[in-house]
Order: structure tokens, then C-alpha cells, then sequence
């Protein structure tokens, strides 16, 4: 398959690249970006282009889109529309809005959008998900994925809001809640959704992601580090959910602990590349005896590779038109709804000890009438 990446970031540089060039069903044959400084790091033979609008549809098999977050749905929206199929990077959108003018250029182009989701490529997490269905009907899945320090790129475009849509919530977040959807199944809706943010360690310096290279001074960022979730599906499953950028912890831990009738399983390990990391364990927990369940081991960033091997069946499998656009459209609206609990106005202690009062007040004048 003829590739072009669209973006020379850290994820294509790094993450895409080295695997579209190490694996036999594709060639780079262009690279977009905007910055001629990032020839350097282009193949030698792929035409290296300043716009995805130069980028010729009858010459390219699939674009693979790492550009930063709001250039995720604009760039892929314009390819889509005119006929090239886009492998595109989490987070797929910021917003409902931007999924459904997705689903739109994908229908008038008649192009096949495919999207990223490494979490739910990840071996470990693959046979959670079998541990899971042995446990009867779920009652509580619980996910978190904490960072001792891995604030990205800081003073970059990854803590402005503005570029970024959000922080923690929209990098590590969205993550989990894929995770979470392939634990619970596809077909989840969320029904009730409450979240809180915090922002206690985006500008300080020592918290940034070492492992990325090229960090920047700190102390601009205005996203969050840190978001809290509870969740109930229509089923009345209840999920908990922490992402965090930065804590006081000592490793990068991620934890997903899924709870049934007939018992529970628990997965720790670390996602991503951080090299601060836990090793994978899974057990199974039943009337107060916890096992091990065996788990394959593989090389850290194995579910991208892994993601890669799928895309030329996806590709031709006509059910796959409109199905990314529709699961986007399910976890951003998850996104937006965590956020603007977050953001909903507070009362404060006072407010709250006044409210209390006037309602015991009336409490008690209605008992003496």
C-alpha cells in the first residue's frame, strides 16, 4: 500500500514511521508537513509535500494523519472529501460537531475513515477482556492511568487548550475509555457521567515527558493534568475512571479492575512509552483467592504495529464506512460530558451550609403544621 504521513511530529516520527517502514504491505511514498526543516527526518524516497491539499488521490492507497489535535478532524475531513482513505490518529475529534462533518466527507468522497486506538490493541488488555467475560454480568470497571511525571511537551501545543481540545482527559482519557468499551462491549451508552479536573502539575517543569525529547519550558499550559470520572451505563454498570499526567506516585502505573458477579480481575501494567513503567500482570480474584492468569509478553508499542496489520482488511470490508466516525462520535460526546461536569458551577461551603439550613428549617415548619 502506497502511504503518505501527514504530519512529522513526535507520534509520526517516532511511532508511525518506523513501523510503516519496517512492515512488508507498505511503502511511504509522501510525507506532508509544513516545516522543510522536517525533510531530514522524511524517507529519502517519498515526496515530501508542505500541504495535505497537494497530496494526489490517485497516488496514495491511505494517509496516515499525526498532526496535532485541532488539525485532527480539519486535515482528515479535506482528504476524506476528496477520495483518500485516512488512518487517523487519537483523539479523532474534539467535538460531536467535528464527527459528524467526518461522516459527511467520508460519504461524499467515498473514502473509508479508520482510527486509531492503541489501548484496545494491547495484548494484556485483549485477555482482560476474556477474563472479564467469565465473570457473569459486570457490575464495576475501574480504570486508571497514572503518571509519576509525563506532562507533554510543555508550553507546547499539547497543554493549550485551544490546540489540544483538553489535557490528561484527551490524551490518557481517551485511551481508557476505549479500554473501557472493550471490556464492557462495543454498544455501551453512558447514561449518567460526572468528572472533576485538576491542574496541579501542568506548569511545573520537572513534570514534563522526558522520554518525547524536545520539551519546552513550562508554565503556559491551561488544560488539565488530572481528570476524575464516574460513570453509569444504561445497563447500570458503573465505571470509574483517573487519568493523570503527573501525580505524587513513584512509577507509571496503569490499573484496570473489572468486577462481576462471579468475581474479578485485575490488570496493572503501563500503556504508552514512558520508560518509568510496571510490568504486566493480570489476576483473578474469587471467594478470597487471587490468581495469575498467564499473559504473552511483548515489546513496548506492539498494539501500533499490531493496528497496522489490520488496516488493509479494514480497508476493503465494507461494513468499516462509517463505523470510526460513529465510534468517535460515542467517545467524544463522553469527552465533552465529563467536561462540562467539571466545569459546572460549584457552590461553595457556605452556600451549601445555608441551603442545608433552609431545608431543615422547612422540614421542621412542616412537621409542626
Amino acid at each position: 500500500m502506497r502511504v503518505a504521513v501527514v504530519g512529522l511530529g513526535w507520534a509520526g516520527r517516532t511511532i508511525w514511521l518506523p513501523r510503516l517502514a519496517g512492515h512488508p504491505a507498505y511503502r511511504v511514498t509522501a510525507v506532508v508537513e509544513p516545516d522543510p526543516a522536517a525533510k531530514d527526518s522524511a524517507p529519502e524516497d517519498a515526496e515530501f509535500l508542505g500541504d495535505a491539499d497537494l497530496l494526489e488521490p490517485r497516488a496514495v492507497d491511505l494517509a496516515v494523519v499525526a498532526v496535532p489535535n485541532h488539525l485532527h478532524a480539519p486535515v482528515a475531513e479535506r482528504l476524506l472529501a476528496r477520495g483518500v482513505p485516512v488512518f487517523l490518529e487519537k483523539p479523532v475529534c474534539l467535538s460531536v460537531e467535528e464527527a459528524d462533518r467526518l461522516a459527511d466527507a467520508e460519504r461524499a468522497g467515498g473514502a473509508v475513515l479508520l482510527a486509531g486506538s492503541a489501548a484496545a490493541h494491547r495484548e494484556d488488555v485483549r485477555t482482560l477482556a476474556e477474563a472479564a467475560a467469565a465473570l457473569g454480568p459486570l457490575r464495576h470497571v475501574e480504570l486508571s492511568w497514572v503518571r509519576a511525571g509525563g506532562v507533554p511537551d510543555g508550553g507546547g501545543w499539547f497543554t493549550d487548550r485551544r490546540r489540544a481540545g483538553g489535557g490528561a482527559l484527551v490524551d490518557l482519557g481517551w485511551h481508557l475509555l476505549d479500554a473501557a468499551t472493550t471490556v464492557l462491549g462495543g454498544d455501551t451508552v453512558f447514561r449518567d457521567v460526572l468528572g472533576s479536573v485538576s491542574a496541579d502539575f501542568v506548569n511545573d517543569r520537572a513534570r514534563t515527558a522526558g522520554w518525547r525529547g524536545g520539551e519546552r519550558p513550562a508554565g503556559r499550559g491551561d488544560v488539565e493534568d488530572t481528570v476524575r470520572g464516574f460513570l453509569v451505563t444504561d445497563a447500570g454498570v458503573s465505571v470509574a475512571l483517573r487519568a493523570s499526567w503527573a501525580s505524587h506516585e513513584a512509577v507509571d502505573t496503569t490499573r484496570i479492575t473489572v468486577e462481576g458477579a462471579a468475581g474479578s480481575a485485575t490488570l496493572t501494567c503501563t500503556f504508552g512509552f514512558s520508560p518509568n513503567r510496571r510490568p504486566a500482570r493480570l489476576t483473578r480474584t474469587r471467594d478470597g483467592v487471587t490468581t495469575d492468569v498467564p499473559l504473552r509478553g511483548e515489546p513496548v508499542g506492539a498494539e501500533y504495529a499490531r493496528q497496522l496489520d489490520l488496516l488493509p482488511a479494514q480497508l476493503l470490508d465494507p461494513s468499516a464506512r462509517g463505523a470510526a466516525a460513529a465510534r468517535a462520535r460515542h467517545t467524544v460526546s463522553v469527552v465533552e460530558r465529563l467536561y462540562a461536569s467539571a466545569r459546572a458551577p460549584r457552590r461553595d461551603a457556605t452556600e451549601a451550609d445555608a441551603t442545608e439550613a433552609d431545608a431543615t428549617e422547612a422540614d421542621g415548619a412542616a412537621s409542626a403544621a
